[in-house]
């Protein structure tokens, strides 16, 4: 039982990572739109092109746009935090609950 125990704590912790990093690149697109970076730059096409579906989406779902302002990217942070708090934290207790470790 340890064996699923320590495969759900590590997925945890994958998870946790890949959505701290997510995070990070939402945040680094934002700053980019703010400054009007060249767009054919390698890392402004990475950020964009790793936001964007995940932009697009939420902005056909919920209309975010208030006063020429877009609020999806201040939506999408909340769910990675939400996702955070909820989801890996479970996933943690989860494992913990089945005999593995909290921490390294």
């Amino acid at each position: 039982m340890f064996i699923v125990a320590n495969f759900v704590t590590a997925f945890a912790q994958l998870l946790q990572a890949l959505l701290q990093i997510y995070f990070y690149v939402v945040i680094g697109a934002v700053v980019v739109s703010w400054v009007r970076a060249d767009p054919y730059n390698p890392i402004v096409r990475f950020l964009y092109g790793a936001t964007e579906p995940v932009l697009t989406r939420l902005r056909r779902t919920l209309p975010l746009v208030f006063g020429g302002m877009d609020f999806s990217p201040l939506i999408l942070l909340l769910a990675i935090q939400f996702l955070q708090a909820f989801l890996v934290r479970s996933l943690f207790q989860i494992g913990v609950g089945l005999g593995g470790q909290s921490g390294f």
